[in-house]
């Protein structure tokens, strides 16, 4: 508050250098990220003749290690320099994508390799998330959570709207396997620019308990708060029926709709432009109707158009124009829920319990993500593609009720304060 009783405005974050080169890492990763999201399962489509099962199981893979989310958010609170292992996490994870190009030059790619590459990667985003957390309290002041969260979207949403389509050019010029040298070469980037990060860390406080003791007390925090339990209910299931139509797109866009790499990429970076809207949106959006609203509708907004997906029909350019204009308006809603659920959730978590929030809230939510991939192959096979996509995009907008029922429908701003 300034000294005349109003709310102060945000610090300006562009100037921050330490917060433009966080940023700037960020986004290097983030491009690096879509490349690989469009070219791993195009490797197991086209060179190994995946099945749809074949096809979740390699998504569910690279989740699957949310789990470990709860010991791994204990363990990081417990240790000073949270910045050394977001480093480790990129260096990690740029080792084991440059195994597939290598594999590929001695014709020894394997579905097998693919598994423990999406495995291992997995455990690296999962470290660095855990991570993440303390640093990103370290670098932003608490007025700037939405500012700072809604920047870092927008790079994500940039990255939706220009990876997509270059990866897909990549993958066609260079193959898939040798295009995934850029996400390896953007970790490599984003670890060089963490290190020239000054920051300083304070040691976290003497350890009460055990390890078990803090995953117990993540656990605790989570489900006995309002707010972070609510959050927690709605993020899951939107994460659940989104992930069944995530396990399947690129085989649907390849193999019903008959469309190439690089009409793929072009659709999902054109709808990705509805990303870059809402993330720049969001903050304003709910500077006039409240945060809780905003996310709600966000929420809503996200998972519903994905059920017209399976209407998509006709000539190349009309089956690419219809993927575009849902994943724009689809694009938009996660922004609008991302942005303000992430900037609340950082916002009424204490600055000692950040790991293991994050490592009890991503286990749960990042967790059940393997499960909805699982359930869209299960599904793709039984019922076909089309009508799972369907039933995946409308049972996601159930995910709302969780926030209607809860104090989160009443924030409007992160000053108030919220029990």
């Amino acid at each position: 508050m300034t000294a005349t009783g109003t709310i102060a405005p945000p610090p300006a974050l562009h100037r921050d250098r330490r917060f433009r080169t966080f940023w700037l890492s960020e986004t290097i990763s983030q491009f690096g990220d879509r490349i690989s999201e469009l070219a791993l399962p195009l490797i197991a489509v086209t060179l190994l003749a995946a099945t749809p099962v074949q096809v979740s199981v390699l998504t569910a893979l690279i989740w699957l290690p949310n789990l470990l989310g709860l010991f791994l958010g204990a363990w990081v609170d417990q240790r000073t320099h949270k910045r050394r292992l977001l480093i480790i996490a990129d260096l990690v994870r740029a080792a084991v994508l440059l195994s597939v190009p290598v594999a590929y030059l001695f014709d020894a790619i394997t579905l097998s390799q693919l598994y423990l590459v999406a495995l291992l990667t997995g455990v690296g985003a999962v470290l660095f998330a855990m991570a993440r957390q303390a640093f990103f309290v370290a670098l932003v002041p608490r007025s700037a959570y939405v500012d700072a969260t809604s920047k870092l979207s927008m790079s994500r949403s940039l990255s939706f709207i220009a990876g997509p389509a270059v990866g897909g050019g990549l993958v066609q010029a260079l193959s898939a396997p040798v295009a995934m040298v850029v996400d390896a070469v953007s970790f490599l980037g984003s670890a060089l620019l963490l290190s020239r990060i000054p920051v300083t860390e304070p040691p976290p406080p003497p350890r009460r308990t055990s390890t078990l003791g803090l995953v117990r007390e993540g656990l605790a925090l989570v489900l006995r708060h309002p707010v972070l339990r609510a959050a927690l209910g709605c993020t899951s299931t939107v994460n659940f029926f989104t992930f069944i139509i995530s396990a399947l797109l690129v085989l649907y866009a390849s193999r019903e709709l008959d469309l190439s790499a690089g009409a793929i990429g072009v659709a999902f970076g054109f709808g990705a432009l509805g990303g870059l809207a809402g993330a720049a949106l969001a903050p304003r959006i709910s500077r006039a109707i409240g945060l809780g609203r905003t996310a709600m509708i966000g929420v809503v907004l996200f998972p519903a158009p994905l059920a017209l997906t399976a209407l998509v029909s006709g000539p190349t350019w009309t089956k690419v124009a219809m993927l575009a204009a849902i994943e724009l308006v689809s694009s938009v809603g996660v922004m609008l829920m991302d942005v303000n659920l992430n900037a609340l959730l950082t916002a009424v978590t204490p600055d000692d319990a950040r790991g293991r929030r994050a490592g009890a809230y991503s286990a749960v939510n990042y967790g059940i993500r393997p499960l909805g991939a699982l359930v869209g192959g299960a599904l793709g096979t039984t019922i076909g593609l089309r009508p799972t996509l369907v039933v995946a995009g409308l049972g996601g907008v159930l995910a709302v009720f969780w926030l209607l029922m809860s104090p989160v429908r009443h924030i409007r701003t992160l000053d108030e304060p919220v029990s």
